[in-house]
């Protein structure tokens, strides 16, 4: 069964090293990640199996890799400058800002109020200047040298059509691919890392015929559209994703982008927050090349909803040399993002599996000791209480609590080291998992662990390595990521780390394996303590080297998924790997 919640992946993320919170050591930065040594191992695997897939697979497509700012008529000319906007509300009450089309009514869903500010656009293109600026905003001196960081890659496909198509000499149909990052001032990020600032794009441009082009025979745009729908999602079925948590949803009217005849989205089923769009297919007709070119066509500007382009020095028109005519291509676009695929499968790949059941001697004094914890809490709240009553200070978060945060440094009341109100959420979830045990020994250990309402209580304390040890004992988390995704692909253990023949052994076929694939070698731990570790951050294989391999020079081959163990020999594993990698 997948994760259950995002709250899981994140505490995995950090623990193992795949994600952290960017400038943690300053309190955060709103929905900016760091993505740490098996993250950024990760990203990569996603972004080659998506460019193998897209253009070494297939012998209509190019790659592009365009600059991350552009001119700012490239915004002003696609339409962001002007539309590229949300709905944004406040509310009058305790401040909170929301998208205005997302609320279901006129209501805060913070505190509850009513009293809502009327909403106004709010433009979501980071700003920055070319050069050194010091004049005010929105005089001629500014916005000559105003730019702004890409809110999408797709415009520079658009900007470079031509530059791909003449040097490579390609004929339509055909298309052009970019990885890149993109950066959007989101007023409600958040999910983790599936709706963030700034995220990475994998992204294509496929140039096909107009409609009145179009030979007997020869794929319609509706046809085109269709078919790269199908490919995309093949593509996430291939790597692991079940069909039964990925589906295509086709826009209705209202949801389209005024450019696009037609949008299909890829939507996956995620815990917490249900479907969520990871990749979009949509028909963007000759909308975007028609806005970048200057001599287009009266009839087509009025078609498009365009303005005329007196900035461009191009028109990025084609020469079809059968139908001997000048045209716009039309452009079928597949867009995903990276940070949210790795999200997908990420949540599509967690596993918990009890692999020894504790029994009643183990689990029963843990409740015992799980029950004293949650009356402690439940004291310490009482008295957090009572004493913010007495001395009237005022709760986390409130607005009398951030007015006395610009008091003068030595002046604020501190007040109680416990907060009740995440006291009663810590025990309420306790309790919920209790009920669970021995099922929920991991999610235990992470709220002990994480959660700020387990903090500075001495019972909770003592509670912590008696789960933690208990846990590692009978749980095993897994990650049962297709192999092509896998961060490390190969860990490498030495039976014994104070034997030299072995380590040195050990040493030798990492050093062998590590030119053609991401291997770990680690003696830190005992074997079933290590296997725990590379099951959780999905490592496919594990090879043990021991006694044995001294007198016939085999090795311990170890599958993570079934936990299956056989002999290999140490000539074999680099060719037996790398078929079961996909790497050869």
């Amino acid at each position: 069964m997948p994760a259950r919640s995002i709250e899981q992946i994140r505490n995995l993320c950090k623990r193992r090293g795949f994600i952290f919170p960017g400038s943690a050591a300053y309190g955060g930065l709103g929905s900016f990640w760091d993505y740490g040594p098996l993250g950024v191992e990760m990203l990569g695997h996603i972004k080659r199996a998506w460019w193998r897939n897209v253009v070494y697979e297939r012998d209509d497509m190019e790659g592009l890799d365009g600059a991350i700012i552009t001119s700012r008529k490239v915004w002003q000319h696609s339409g962001h400058e002007a539309t590229f906007s949300d709905p944004l509300v406040d509310c009058k009450k305790c401040r909170a800002r929301h998208r205005a089309d997302h609320l279901t009514s006129n209501v805060c869903p913070k505190c509850g109020s009513t009293d809502l500010t009327p909403p106004r656009s709010f433009n979501l293109m980071f700003q920055s200047h070319v050069g050194p600026v010091a004049a005010e905003v929105g005089t001629d001196e500014e916005l000559a040298s105003r730019v702004y960081l890409r809110p999408e890659t797709a415009q520079t496909i658009f900007m470079n059509f031509k530059h791909v198509q003449a040097t490579l000499r390609r004929k339509v149909p055909f298309g052009v691919a970019q990885i890149g990052k993109a950066f959007r001032n989101e007023i409600t990020p958040g999910n983790f890392i599936f709706r963030t600032r700034e995220f990475e794009q994998m992204e294509i441009e496929f140039f096909i015929k107009p409609p009145q082009f179009v030979k007997d025979g020869e794929k319609t745009d509706e046809q085109w559209h269709e078919e790269w729908i199908s490919q995309r999602y093949n593509w996430w079925l291939s790597l692991g994703v079940d069909p039964s948590r990925l589906r295509k949803r086709a826009q209705d009217k209202a949801e389209l982008a005024h450019y696009a005849k037609a949008t299909t989205d890829l939507e996956y089923l995620f815990p917490d927050f249900g479907w969520g769009e990871v990749e979009g297919v949509a028909n963007r007709t000759d909308f975007d090349l028609s806005a970048h070119s200057r001599d287009i066509p009266e009839a087509d500007l009025a078609r498009l909803k365009l303005e005329k382009n007196a900035d461009s020095t191009e028109t990025f028109d084609y020469f079809d040399p059968e139908a001997k005519a000048r045209y716009i291509p039309w452009v079928i676009e597949p867009s995903a993002g990276v940070t949210r695929a790795m999200l997908t499968f990420l949540c599509e790949a967690y596993h918990e599996e009890l692999v020894k059941e504790p029994t009643p001697a183990e689990v029963d004094p843990l409740k015992v000791e799980i029950d004293s914890a949650i009356k402690n809490a439940q004291k310490k709240a009482k008295e957090a209480e009572k004493l913010r009553a007495e001395s009237r200070v005022p709760s986390p978060g409130s607005t009398a609590d951030k007015a006395a945060g610009d008091a003068a440094p030595g002046t604020r009341d501190t007040g109680p080291k416990h907060d009740p109100v995440a006291i009663a959420d810590f025990v309420a979830k306790l309790e919920e998992m209790k009920g669970r045990l021995p099922a929920s020994l991991l999610e235990i250990d992470n709220l002990l662990e994480e959660h700020p309402g387990a903090q500075n209580l001495e019972p909770v304390k003592k509670l912590k390595p008696k789960v933690n040890k208990l846990a590692e004992d009978c749980v095993r988390v897994v990650l049962r990521l297709h192999p092509t995704l896998a961060p490390i692909k190969v860990a490498i253990f030495p039976l014994k780390k104070n034997e030299p023949a072995i380590v040195d052994i050990g040493r030798r076929i990492t050093k062998q394996l590590a030119p053609f694939m991401r291997v770990q070698y680690d003696d830190s731990a005992g074997i079933g303590r290590l296997y725990r570790r590379q099951d959780e951050i999905g490592t496919p294989f594990c090879i043990t080297v021991d006694f044995q391999t001294l007198e016939d020079n085999t090795v311990t081959l170890r599958e993570r998924d079934s936990m299956a163990q056989s002999r290999v020999k140490i000539d074999d594993l680099k060719h037996m790997l790398m078929q079961r990698l996909h790497l050869a």
